[in-house]
């Protein structure tokens, strides 16, 4: 498995395209054979992902990943850095973001953020790389109103998993003016109704109530990724808002607020999460 994920890595570090495109296939691959079921022939479950079509029999249950030796051999190596295939993804959108906006650059941004969503479902400690403020301005430096609508999508998308069961990451997206992008985004004539779809969708989700994820010993797997703080705090004061680590849980209410301040009519929306719970939301 390491030689794969060196393989995938070193074409990711690449400039061009071709080579990107072909490390993130490689990852792709790894990820649907570890979250395929056994009981599928191998070509059946290339032909699934190329026709972007699995069914939901194929599929393994999350909570049965853990059984699975390939997939514990992966999950240990996300642990280090060394191998840790989330932080090669936003390297690698960084470098890609930096090249500008054009149609074979959009889908690789596109294809970048599918797999990355992928790698943090399935590796949630890997989530609290978000904590760190320019990893978190990176998400919301792709919802600028001049991206193309498949990458502010998807970029939403990825931010609502980012934030999963993370109120310190929600902190950190709320600190450097997180809701203000979002909501910016959202009044600009120029987005498209499938993207300002999906910001509703991101609000309804931001409202919802607090709940912390807890890793396989209920304490969490944040201190396994950490490092050295260096590269952020060249940021200086420059940008966003500087972050201020804030980790604790915010109510609705609370959050209603916040929200309140670059929205109106806030209180619709949270009437509307009440009474529907899209998520399957508990309102005490």
């Amino acid at each position: 498995m390491e030689n794969l994920l060196s393989l995938s890595f070193d074409y990711l570090s690449s400039f061009d395209g071709a080579k990107i495109r072909k490390g993130l296939r490689q990852l792709e691959g790894l990820l649907a054979q570890l979250c395929l079921s056994r009981t599928t022939t191998a070509a059946e479950r290339r032909r699934s992902v190329a026709l972007d079509g699995v069914s939901k029999s194929d599929l393994k249950d999350l909570a049965s990943l853990s059984d699975d030796p390939a997939f514990r051999e992966f999950f240990k190596l996300q642990q280090g850095f060394e191998w840790n295939v989330a932080i090669r993804l936003i390297s690698c959108l960084e470098r890609l973001l930096g090249k500008g906006s054009n149609g074979q650059n959009d889908l690789l941004l596109v294809s970048t953020l599918d797999l990355l969503r992928g790698v943090l479902l399935i590796h949630p400690p890997s989530r609290s790389l978000f904590a760190r403020e320019i990893y978190m301005n990176l998400l919301l430096d792709l919802l600028d109103p001049s991206s193309c609508p498949a990458v502010q999508s998807s970029a939403v998308l990825t931010l609502v998993t980012a934030l999963l069961e993370q109120p310190n990451i929600t902190r950190c997206f709320e600190n450097l003016d997180g809701l203000l992008t979002v909501t910016s985004l959202f009044k600009n004539r120029t987005t498209s109704r499938e993207v300002k779809l999906k910001l509703v969708e991101f609000l309804y989700f931001y409202l919802m109530p607090e709940t912390p994820y807890a890793g396989r010993n209920g304490t969490g797997d944040r201190e396994n990724l950490q490092r050295s703080p260096s590269k952020a705090s060249r940021l200086g004061s420059g940008g966003r808002t500087k972050s201020e680590g804030e980790e604790g849980t915010r109510t609705t209410d609370e959050k209603q607020r916040l929200l309140g301040r670059y929205l109106n009519n806030v209180q619709d929306l949270v009437d509307d999460l009440k009474e529907t719970t899209p998520f399957g939301a508990s309102f005490g």
